[in-house]
């Protein structure tokens, strides 16, 4: 961006240098009037010459840099969205690996939970047949 506005600068300073220069030029030298209107046209298309090649280059310039930017911004979109894929990607393994070991421990608890019931269940059932064999012996 400086580049550019330096660019600038420098194209304003070599415009506004030739007209001035020119000006000078031309009022001091010994012509008469025929003469230097006719070399005031010169200077003019001279200087319109000038201008012209100097816009092109500008505008090359311009469109160089622009077409850099696009080529630096798409770059960076494209890093940013493989950095968001490989985000992604290691949250969902993470997520798949927690569940997992959720599933895990869910199964664990459950099974356990299962053998204590089948514990009281027996132990539960032991008491009633021997409250039913005290039962029967009196």
């Amino acid at each position: 961006m400086e580049e550019n506005k330096m660019a600038k600068g420098l194209m304003v300073g070599f415009i506004a240098g030739g007209i001035v220069g020119g000006i000078i030029a031309l009022l001091y030298a010994p012509k008469s009037g025929r003469e230097l209107r006719s070399d005031i046209r010169l200077k003019k298309d001279e200087f319109l010459d000038d201008t012209s090649e100097y816009m092109q280059i500008a505008k090359e310039k311009a469109t160089e840099l622009i077409n850099e930017g696009k080529k630096k911004s798409d770059q960076l979109i494209q890093d940013a969205k493989k950095k968001a894929s490989s985000l992604i990607d290691d949250a969902n393994s993470l997520l798949s690996d927690a569940k997992e070991k959720a599933s895990e421990k869910f199964g664990a608890a459950k099974e356990k939970v299962n053998v204590e019931t089948d514990r009281i269940k027996d132990a539960f059932k032991a008491g009633i047949d021997a409250y039913n064999e005290e039962k029967n012996k009196s």
